[in-house]
């Protein structure tokens, strides 16, 4: 069983930065492709950004693309999320993901274990 906790959400003005955390406990950890998600309220979970269990290979939603970088450190059981040039749109809490299915999903389903959130709000 894997128990994962982010960390890292606050307020931020738009255009800033922020840097999210996301630590696991278990041994099984760099067997996991893990996934950033984020909900808005009213809204559908929706896929920010993934990566493979080796970090090999990385996948981002189109409209984070070019400002978020998922990464991951397996000897400290430890996937970040840095944001930047951050957009009031970008408001959400925000969910680590980790999946033993091979590969990136984009899609909820594809994930076994989740964290509580972290919230994310950029003011305009």
């Amino acid at each position: 069983q894997v128990q994962l906790v982010e960390s890292g959400g606050g307020l931020v003005q738009a255009g800033g930065s922020l840097r999210l955390s996301c630590v696991a406990s278990g041994r099984t950890f760099s067997s996991y492709a893990m996934g950033w998600f984020r909900q808005a309220p009213g809204k559908e979970r929706q896929f920010v950004a993934g990566i493979t269990s080796s970090g090999g290979r990385t996948d981002y939603s189109d409209p984070v693309k070019g400002r978020f970088t998922i990464s991951r450190d397996n000897a400290k059981n430890t996937v970040s999320l840095q944001m930047n040039s951050l957009k009031p749109e970008d408001t959400a809490t925000y969910y680590c993901a980790g999946g033993t299915s091979a590969g990136v999903w984009r899609t909820p389903r594809g994930y076994d274990h989740w964290g509580q959130g972290t919230q994310v709000t950029v003011s305009s």
